[in-house]
């Protein structure tokens, strides 16, 4: 007796289980430059980033910023309570209007425990997440400001992902560009007046940012 077509095992979906965990969720909907929790706060819930984008920045003693990362919706950002953080080592902003899961500690830490598909999703992301700022760090030690510019723009324009191939991406100042490869916002300008007359981006009600880009990064 022949067995019928087996079905295709579905991807887990992190927001859909995330939705019925129960108590110690809430979402909240923010404004642009919203700070969700600053350097220095009590460290005492995960997020979830459903729609939106968020910047993390920290603040030296001598009152430097430094930005370390920008999140897009699938992303978590938060995690340290779990490691027993007591207050924010970062601050989180958000650069557009966004949709965030706030889930306090002890239901994160309980929905690990319990959900082993969750744990092993979790722990991947964790890691994938490390890897990026190792790359991150080589990125800013070995090369030019012309391919970590480059870099930036395709992580913003989340290249690659789910096949993307051309993206356009919400308004980030040239100031911002700059800090986040650790720059002058006129050696940013120059890049990108070069990237636009070689056709890499384009500017259509926002940066267009083309798969072209990439042959900047992979030129030795």
């Amino acid at each position: 007796m022949k067995s019928g077509p087996r079905k295709k095992a579905r991807r887990f979906n992190p927001e859909s289980f995330l939705t019925q965990i129960g108590s110690g969720r809430t979402i909240v909907s923010l404004p642009q430059k919203h700070t969700v929790f600053a350097q220095g706060d009590a460290s005492d819930a995960v997020f979830y980033i459903q729609e939106g984008r968020v910047r993390l920045t920290v603040v030296s003693s001598a009152g430097k910023e430094a930005i370390i990362a920008i999140l897009n919706a699938g992303d978590f950002f938060g995690e340290g309570c779990l490691a027993g953080q007591p207050l924010r080592m970062a601050s989180a902003t958000t650069m557009t209007e966004s949709s965030l899961m706030r889930i306090e500690r002890k239901a994160m830490v309980g929905v690990l425990g319990r959900e082993p598909k969750f744990s092993d999703m979790f722990v991947a992301y964790l890691l994938a997440r490390n890897v990026r700022y190792e790359a991150d760090l080589v990125d800013q030690l070995f090369n030019s400001t012309e391919k970590r510019l480059a870099r930036v723009l395709l992580l913003l324009a989340q290249f690659g992902k789910d096949g993307r191939k051309d993206m356009v991406i919400p308004k980030v100042s040239q100031e911002v560009l700059a800090e986040m490869i650790g720059t002058t916002r006129s050696r940013v300008s120059f890049f990108m007046n070069k990237f636009r007359k070689l056709g890499f981006i384009d500017y259509n009600g926002g940066m267009e940012v083309h798969s072209s880009l990439l042959n900047v990064v992979l030129h030795d």
